[in-house]
C-alpha cells in the first residue's frame, strides 16, 4: 500500500504542473512505406465521438464555411486548368499542320494562345492565393479548437481524485493528454482540407473525363479495379509481417530499456553475454519480419504503376486513332491523359485519410474518456474561511476508508492529536500509516465518521484551503528542472534569497550546495539526475522549512541521507516541530523515540498507543517491531 500510495502525496499538490510539461513526443500517423495503410487504431462508439468532436468546431462554423469555398474554388481551378491548356496545345498543333501544308507562319495563332496563358497564369496564381487562405484560416481553427481542449483536459486533471492516478501509469495519462490531442490537431488541420479537396478532384476530374470522351473514361475506370486487387494481394501477404514487426520491436525496445535501467545489476551478476545474446536473437527476428513487410509493401506502387501505365498506353493509342478520324482534338487527348493521372490520386487519398480519421476519433475517444471521468467532491459552496490561529488540534472519529467500496481499510478509527503533538506513525508495509495522512490532507475522501481540525470538519473546508495548513516532506523526492533556488523556492510565494539559504542551512543542503559549479543556480536535470538521492532529499527537507506550515507531515524524510547527515538534519526538523502538530510516518523507530505519541497501526487499525517507553512496557506489537530492528529477532523470537 505504502508504496501504491505515497509518491501520490506530491503529485496531488503539484499534478497541474506535472500535467502541463512536455512529456513524450507528438504521435505520428499516416502511411507506411509504398502506399500500405497502417494499422489503425478503432474507436469503440465511432459516431458518438466523431459527433462530440464537431461540437468544438460548430463556434468555428463561419471560418469553416469559408475553408471550404476556398477548397472548392481553388480545387475547380486546378481542375479546369488542363481542359484550357489543352485548347492552347490544339490551337499550335492546327498551326503546325497548316504550316505543313504550306500555309504561312502567320497561320499560328499566338495571340489566342497568349491569352490562354494568361487565363492559366490567372487560375494558378488564384489557386494558390485561396490555398495560403484555407491554410491560414484552418491553423487557425485546429489551433484553437485544441487550445479549448488542453484547457478542459488540464482543467479536469486538477479535478480528479487521486484514485483516478493510482489506477493509471503516468504514460499511458500523458499520451492522452500529448499525442492523442496532437493526433486531433494534425487531423483538424491538415486531413479536413484533404477530404474536402479529394472529394472535389474525384468528381470534377471525372466530369472531365466524360465531357472529353466516355469510351476513354470507361478505359480508365477497368484499371481501377485491377489496382484495388494488386492493393489487396499485397497488403494480405505484407500484413502479417508488419504485424510480427511492431510486436518484436516492442520486444527489443522492451529488452534495451531493462538493460540499461538495470545496466549494474547486468554487469554485478555477469549478464552481459546473455543479455547480448537475447538482443541478438531478437534482433535478428525483427530483420526478418522488416525485410519481408517493406520488400512486400515496396512492390506495391510499381504495380499500381505499371497498371496505371498500361492504362496510358491505351489511352494513348486510342486517344490517337481518335485524333487521326478527327473525332477529338489533340489536346484534349493531352488533358484526358492529365486528368487519368490525377483520377486515381484522390482516391489513394481519400482511402488513407479514412485511416487517419479512424485513428483520430480513436484518439480523440480517449480524451473524452478523461473528461468523463468522475471528479472529487467539489469543495462546499459555503465553505467555512480559512482557519486562523490555528492551535493544531487533530481529531479522527470513527473513520472508515476503503480503497475499493467492497474492502475496507479502515473501520472505525479514532485518535486525538494534541495542539503541537509530535504523533508517530509505525507498523508493517501496507498497514495504512501514509493512506492515515491522505485522509488527513484529503487526497481521498472518507467512507464514514469525520475528521477535525480544531473542531472544524476538514469537508467544510476548502482543499486549497485546508493544505496550507500542512507541510509535506516524503520519502519519494520531486524536483523539477529548474534551477535549486526554483525547487527550494517552490515551497513559499515570493521568498527572498535570505529565506531561501536559511531554510537550506537548515536543512543541512548549503553547504553541497555551495560547492556545486554554480551554487543555487544550478540547473537540474529531469528527474534531478545530477544529485544523488541524498542530496535531493535534503532539497525537498529544505523546502519543507521554508514552507513553515502551522502543521508538518514527515514520511520518512530522512531515509535517504547519511547516518551522521540524518542526526543534524534530525534537529533541524525537531527545531521545525516545535510548537507544531506533525505527523511523523517512520520505519528507523530510533528517529521517533521522543515523540509525545506513538500510534501503532496494522491492517488499518490502531493496535497500540503511546510513548515510546510505555510501549517497550507494554512488551507488545511496537516492542516487538523494535528489538526486531535493533536485536534482530523476529517477532517469533521476542515472544
Amino acid at each position: 500500500m505504502r508504496g501504491r500510495h505515497r509518491q501520490h502525496h506530491a503529485e496531488a499538490k503539484e499534478r497541474g504542473l506535472a500535467a502541463s510539461r512536455g512529456f513524450g513526443r507528438r504521435g505520428v500517423h499516416g502511411g507506411r512505406p509504398g502506399g500500405l495503410p497502417m494499422q489503425v487504431r478503432r474507436a469503440k462508439d465511432f459516431r458518438g465521438t466523431l459527433t462530440r468532436l464537431t461540437k468544438y468546431l460548430r463556434p468555428r462554423k463561419l471560418a469553416l464555411v469559408a475553408v471550404l469555398l476556398f477548397s472548392v474554388l481553388s480545387t475547380l481551378f486546378t481542375i479546369i486548368s488542363p481542359k484550357i491548356m489543352g485548347k492552347a496545345t490544339t490551337k499550335l498543333f492546327e498551326g503546325l499542320m497548316l504550316r505543313a501544308q504550306g500555309v504561312p507562319v502567320a497561320s499560328i495563332d499566338f495571340a489566342y494562345i497568349g491569352r490562354i496563358l494568361v487565363i492559366l497564369s490567372v487560375l494558378y496564381l488564384a489557386g494558390a492565393a485561396l490555398n495560403f487562405l484555407q491554410s491560414y484560416i484552418m491553423a487557425g481553427i485546429a489551433q484553437s479548437t485544441v487550445y479549448e481542449m488542453r484547457k478542459e483536459i488540464q482543467d479536469k486533471l486538477n479535478r480528479l481524485p487521486l484514485k483516478y492516478f493510482d489506477g493509471r501509469t503516468h504514460g499511458e495519462i500523458l499520451s492522452r493528454v500529448i499525442n492523442d490531442v496532437d493526433t486531433v490537431s494534425s487531423t483538424l488541420q491538415q486531413s479536413l482540407v484533404q477530404i474536402i479537396t479529394a472529394e472535389v478532384t474525384l468528381a470534377g476530374v471525372l466530369v472531365m473525363m466524360l465531357s472529353i470522351s466516355p469510351v476513354l473514361t470507361l478505359v480508365t475506370l477497368i484499371t481501377l479495379p485491377l489496382t484495388a486487387v494488386a492493393t489487396w494481394l499485397v497488403t494480405r501477404r505484407s500484413q502479417k509481417y508488419f504485424v510480427g514487426h511492431q510486436k518484436v520491436l516492442g520486444d527489443l525496445n522492451g529488452h534495451v530499456e531493462e538493460m540499461y535501467a538495470g545496466h549494474k545489476v547486468v554487469k554485478a551478476f555477469g549478464f552481459e553475454d546473455a543479455s547480448t545474446s537475447q538482443f541478438d536473437r531478437i534482433n535478428e527476428e525483427l530483420y526478418d519480419h522488416g525485410w519481408k513487410s517493406h520488400f512486400l509493401s515496396g512492390l506495391l506502387m510499381p504495380v499500381i504503376g505499371l497498371i496505371n501505365n498500361v492504362g496510358y498506353v491505351i489511352v494513348a493509342v486510342a486517344g490517337g486513332f481518335m485524333v487521326l478520324r478527327q473525332t477529338i482534338e489533340i489536346g484534349d487527348i493531352q488533358a484526358f491523359i492529365t486528368y487519368s493521372r490525377r483520377f486515381t490520386q484522390p482516391i489513394r487519398q481519400t482511402a488513407s485519410i479514412a485511416n487517419v480519421i479512424q485513428s483520430t476519433v480513436a484518439a480523440a475517444e480517449r480524451v473524452f474518456e478523461i473528461l468523463d471521468e468522475v471528479e472529487e467532491t467539489p469543495d462546499p459552496a459555503n465553505a467555512v474561511a480559512p482557519l486562523e490561529q490555528l492551535k493544531g488540534e487533530v481529531r479522527f472519529e470513527n473513520v472508515r476508508f476503503g480503497y475499493e467500496e467492497d474492502k475496507v481499510l479502515m473501520e472505525d478509527l479514532s485518535l486525538h492529536a494534541e495542539p503541537g503533538q509530535t504523533i508517530a506513525i509505525v507498523g508493517p508495509t501496507g498497514a495504512g500509516k501514509t493512506t492515515l495522512v491522505n485522509l488527513l490532507m484529503r487526497f481521498y475522501e472518507i467512507d464514514g465518521g469525520k475528521i477535525t481540525v480544531d473542531g472544524t470538519d476538514i469537508r467544510e473546508l476548502k482543499r486549497s484551503d485546508l493544505r496550507k495548513l500542512f507541510g509535506m516532506v516524503l520519502q519519494d523526492v520531486w524536483l523539477f528542472s529548474g534551477t535549486i533556488r526554483d525547487n527550494i523556492a517552490y515551497g513559499r510565494d515570493n521568498a527572498t534569497e535570505e529565506q531561501i539559504v536559511r531554510a537550506a542551512q537548515a536543512a543541512k543542503a548549503d553547504h553541497f550546495i555551495r560547492t556545486l559549479p554554480d551554487g543555487y543556480d544550478t540547473m537540474l536535470s529531469e528527474d534531478a539526475s545530477n544529485l544523488s538521492q541524498g542530496q535531493k532529499q535534503l532539497l525537498t527537507i529544505a523546502r519543507g522549512i521554508l514552507a513553515d506550515p502551522p502543521m508538518m507531515i514527515l514520511d520518512e524524510a530522512t531515509s535517504n541521507v547519511d547516518t551522521r547527515t540524518e542526526v543534524q538534519v534530525q534537529e533541524a526538523m525537531e527545531t521545525l516541530m516545535k510548537g507544531r502538530t506533525s505527523f511523523v510516518i517512520a520505519h528507523r523507530l530510533s528517529t521517533i523515540r521522543d515523540a509525545d505519541m506513538i500510534l501503532v497501526i496494522d491492517d488499518g487499525k490502531i493496535v497500540e498507543q503511546g510513548t515510546h517507553s510505555e510501549l517497550l512496557a507494554k512488551d507488545g506489537f511496537y516492542a516487538d517491531l523494535y528489538r526486531s530492528q535493533f536485536t534482530g529477532r523476529n517477532s517469533a523470537a521476542a515472544s
